[in-house]
């Protein structure tokens, strides 16, 4: 059962003893990771992360869940579950407890220390509950249970959610490496045991759906690294995310066996692998890492670095560094590595920083060309295998685009759920449980809401299309005095372009054109102001685009005298 109905209506009211289930984010999308699940009029909140911004997308910093459904319903929420630390599942954690700071908070011991140290920039200090693998809360009428799963982040967890309505299991983002660095396994006894009590719907991990076979395991990268840090001259620069600390203990002990030192750099990279040492998640040789500042003083073979900006990001280490525009200047001989996959949308910004890096001479090592990352989510091989453990009875793929979704949906029909019994919706499409079938009731609010600066919800569709016009075709503003009484023009018009490409002494013909209608505008007795930056903007815009074959976008402004 998939949702192209965009006709839905409001979900009708909770039958009694049904379990509600609202994707708010992360279906048909890489990111913004947020469900919240209603039973008995209580909420329980699984994941709240961001989505990051593409391209076409410009000006914004974050793109956030729509928590326009809870705002009226906040002293209902009994907490928010968090699965794992990446900003896809916590990041908008800080802008939910703006509305109300006491909701609690209730994730494993790494997850709670990442999520905390960005709530204190905030100046929030949240109610925080720790638990682990194999450990069972009751949260309001939910009774949670804490699986172990294993992802690129340590002490990620499932969690399986009993109501008298049924049991829902979320796995959050998970693979079955069966070799992971840390030793700590995606607990599928635990799963099995779950199956054979009985899972009536499962949310699964779907973004490596399409993926054959199964995900290398990440210890395989540690010999690709070595012969990176073998044959570079000079600085290794590795990019990363900031919460990857597999990824980064490796980095770390090529440093160590290649007698090189290692420096942090960017704030949430230095916070969050701080964190990660200070809990005991990251094993830091003594004298390794040493502070930014003392690398002037070594030689540039032996010197590391790890930043921000494996995505392109326009703000971050690398991005600036492609760009010039950073303290650490790239030179000749300087080794890059990008030490994660490519995030979809993400594309064409990754490429422009290798250009920019390549271009000042530094030898980029990427997915493209070494095995120098491995995905943390299971593919169709390990979905197979998880899905036979499971055997849902219903099944709602999640975390994923529409092709990652069907392609969930398909691998799980093939190992024997019904068609009927697969639901696959998008954000904001509302499932309800009720009586042991998922079934699509509805649809909620679930939009975009754009993190620009200090402002929040502020910048609309709109704001972003005038943004990208901006962008691609500048403006032209058009300056006019006329008289409050009869509407005749008693100065201008004055024009000036910007980024237009259209120079100011090229729109005299153009201003014959607006005198004349607005000559006409006043024979017709049409004197309000914003009429008359009506009818400018068409004048100009008609004459520039049957003139040049661009569409700038017009600012007419009239002063009534």
């Amino acid at each position: 059962m998939s949702h192209p109905h965009p006709e839905l209506g409001l979900p009708p009211e909770l039958p009694e003893g049904a379990l509600r289930v609202i994707p708010l984010g992360g279906l048909g999308e890489i990111g913004r990771n947020m469900t919240v699940f209603e039973y008995g009029g209580r909420l329980l909140i699984v994941d709240c992360g961001v989505l990051f911004p593409e391209e076409e997308q410009p000006g914004v910093d974050l793109i956030l869940p729509d928590f326009t459904i809870l705002r009226d319903r906040l002293d209902a929420i009994d907490g928010i579950v968090l699965t794992h630390g990446h900003e896809d599942h916590i990041g908008a954690v800080p802008f939910l407890l703006r509305e109300k700071p006491d909701i609690p908070l209730i994730g494993s011991k790494l997850t709670l220390a990442l999520v905390e140290a960005k709530l204190a920039e905030h100046r929030i200090r949240p109610y925080t509950l720790e638990v682990k693998e194999g450990q069972r809360e009751r949260i309001g009428p939910f009774d949670c249970e804490f699986v172990a799963v294993n992802h690129s982040i340590p002490d990620a967890l499932a969690v399986a959610l009993r109501t008298p309505a049924g049991m829902v299991v979320c796995t959050g983002d998970f693979k079955m490496d069966q070799l992971p660095l840390d030793g700590r396994l995606t607990d599928l006894p635990a799963f099995a045991r779950l199956a054979d009590e009985g899972i009536d719907l499962l949310l699964v991990d779907s973004t490596n759906a399409e993926v054959p076979g199964f995900i290398p395991h990440e210890r395989d990268i540690l010999p690709v690294l070595r012969q990176v840090f073998d044959k570079a001259e000079r600085r290794i620069i590795v990019a990363s995310f900031a919460s990857h600390v597999h990824r980064i203990q490796q980095v770390l002990d090529a440093a160590h066996e290649f007698g090189r030192k290692v420096a942090f750099v960017g704030r949430s990279m230095v916070r969050n692998m701080g964190i990660a040492r200070d809990l005991g998640y990251l094993r830091v040789p003594g004298g390794l890492v040493v502070d930014v500042r003392a690398l002037d003083d070594l030689p540039d073979e032996d010197v590391v670095l790890i930043c921000t900006g494996s995505q392109g990001e326009p703000m971050a280490a690398l991005s600036r560094m492609a760009n010039r525009d950073h303290q650490i200047r790239i030179v000749e001989g300087d080794t890059v590595v990008l030490a994660s996959s490519l995030i979809p949308g993400n594309e064409n910004a990754v490429y422009r920083v290798i250009n920019g890096l390549t271009r000042w001479g530094a030898n980029v090592v990427h997915k493209g060309n070494a095995k120098v990352h491995v995905s943390g989510h299971a593919s169709s091989g390990e979905l197979l295998y998880f899905f036979n453990i499971c055997r849902p009875r219903n099944l709602m793929p999640v975390h994923g685009e529409w092709r990652h979704l069907r392609a969930a949906a398909n691998l799980g029909q093939a190992t024997g759920v019904p068609k009927d019994r697969t639901v696959i919706a998008e954000d904001g499409v509302v499932v309800d449980l009720v009586e042991g079938v998922a079934r699509i009731t509805g649809k909620v609010q679930a939009g975009y809401v754009y993190v620009d600066g200090l402002s929040v919800g502020d910048i609309t569709e709109t704001s972003l299309k005038d943004r990208r016009i901006l962008g691609d075709e500048g403006f032209v503003s058009v300056y006019v005095v006329v008289d409050s009484t009869t509407g005749k023009v008693v100065g201008g018009p004055h024009i000036q372009a910007r980024g237009s490409g259209i120079e100011d002494a090229a729109f005299a013909p153009a201003i014959a054109k607006i005198e004349e209608t607005l000559s006409r505008a006043a024979g017709d007795g049409v004197a309000e102001p914003r009429q008359l930056q009506q009818l400018i903007r068409r004048a100009i815009g008609k004459w520039v685009s049957d003139t040049y074959r661009r569409r700038p976008m017009i600012l007419p402004v009239v002063v009534e005298v």
